[in-house]
């Protein structure tokens, strides 16, 4: 079995930038042990863009 873990980022407005270093993110959850899957976008908003994209980690139970 593996546990799943969903990180938010928000973007900047129009979806330019994350607002936060997301590869820091990912390099501290794999010293915890997390292991990166994906990043998620979620479907655009009415301009086009998104406002947010999910960072998906697994590791075992």
């Amino acid at each position: 079995m593996y546990e799943y873990k969903f990180v938010k980022i928000d973007l900047t407005t129009w979806g330019s930038k994350p607002k936060e270093d997301y590869q820091a993110i990912i390099t501290e959850h794999a010293k915890e042990g997390w292991r990166f899957i994906q990043i998620f976008a979620p479907a655009t908003s009415g301009y086009g863009a998104a406002s947010y994209f999910e960072i998906i980690f697994e590791r075992p139970n």
